[in-house]
């Protein structure tokens, strides 16, 4: 039987709702498909660092290095931890220090779902976000002078490297060749920002030249907000710098219909190390601990993070699912519209996974 080593980190606020829901799922499409998944879990978080003064122990690293892949729910409880430091201490830290290069986001409605653009009936909306993941405007490099002074002044460098975009910009016209449509937007602001962005968009165009089949355009990211929301439709595979695709695939999941939709892959397409999938909810603490919390996007990371462990059948399966039970719109929790808890949205999808064919 095929076996696959997972780290499951449920972190903080919802994230120890959702994950453990998720995961029945997967498990579902497991005893389905014919392979096994072995879950370890791992209790770091923000109530960790409290207790130990530190997100995850000395060792933590070399601990998820052993897993095929890593299925994170969310961290971050800033009544305990600040965000900055939080997130630099796992998920960012995790993202570079395992090189996890690509961040794959989709941005598709799934059928019933009501959304803001749900007045415009037979709209299509299905694109996928490749954000670079390892650098950009999240490398970390900078620092503060005279702190609490009136003369303080705080630099943050961004860092951008031939190597860094070039492959990030490769992923994404291979990504554009194997869609239908064989379109790729890529977000830029060379028109402000002269030196990074215009770097980006050199190296976009000197890729392109080895994908003549791909049809290239640049969108200015401030127009490219505007055309998520206006043309949607003529939009495929988007390539975006860090800090661009965090904010745009947010604004791609208010088109989802809701926060607790959409899904991501922090992924290194080389295979050195685990891949690592999460939901981009966040932790939610002001419904954490009422069992409401939106486990679809939870259950849509995991789909992706068995589609890149191979069980391509089971992912299909996951997904078919899930798109059932939006469809249907019996089970919905209250974000979307509806009353059921977490595990009754968990339960219905995994037992659609267990009669799929």
């Amino acid at each position: 039987m095929r076996r696959y080593s997972i780290a499951v980190i449920p972190g903080d606020g919802i994230g120890k709702e959702v994950t453990p829901a998720a995961m029945r799922v997967f498990q579902a499409a497991a005893r389905r498909y014919g392979f096994a998944l072995e879950e370890t879990v791992y209790p770091w978080s923000c109530d960790y660092y409290k207790e130990h003064g530190r997100m995850m122990p000395e060792d933590g690293l070399e601990q998820l290095a052993r897993h095929d892949a890593i299925f994170l729910g969310a961290i971050g409880n800033p009544a305990i931890v600040p965000d900055h430091i939080a997130l630099r201490q796992s998920l960012l830290l995790w993202r570079q220090a395992f090189d996890l290069y690509i961040n794959l986001r989709p941005v598709k409605v799934l059928p019933g779902i009501p959304g803001p653009l749900r007045e415009r009936p037979g709209l299509k909306v299905d694109m996928v976000f490749v954000r670079e993941n390892s650098e950009g405007e999240y490398a970390g490099i900078g620092g503060r002078l005279r702190p609490g002074t009136p003369d303080e002044v705080a630099v943050q460098t961004t860092v951008f490297t031939r190597l860094g975009v070039e492959r990030v910009m490769r992923y994404a016209f291979e990504l554009a060749r194997r869609r239908p449509a064989k379109r790729l937007a890529c977000a830029t602001k060379s028109n402000a920002i002269q030196y990074t962005m215009v770097f980006w968009n050199e190296v976009c165009r000197e890729v392109a030249k080895e994908y003549p089949d791909v049809e290239v355009t640049m969108y200015h990211i401030d127009a490219l907000a505007a055309r998520m929301v206006t043309h949607p439709e003529t939009l495929d595979v988007v390539v975006t710098s860090n800090l661009f695709g965090d904010i745009l695939t947010d604004l791609g999941g208010a088109l989802q219909g809701s926060l607790g939709l959409p899904a991501s892959g922090n992924i290194d397409p080389r295979r050195n190390k685990p891949s690592l999938f999460e939901p981009v909810h966040g932790s939610a603490p002001d419904i954490a601990g009422r069992g409401i919390a939106n486990p679809m996007a939870a259950i849509w990371a995991g789909q992706m993070m068995l589609e890149f462990l191979g069980e391509e059948e089971a992912a299909r399966g996951v997904m078919e699912a899930l798109e059932a039970v939006a469809a249907e719109g019996r089970v919905r929790t209250p974000d979307i519209g509806g009353t059921s808890t977490t595990d009754e949205v968990a339960a219905a999808v995994a037992e659609k996974v267990a009669q799929s064919r």
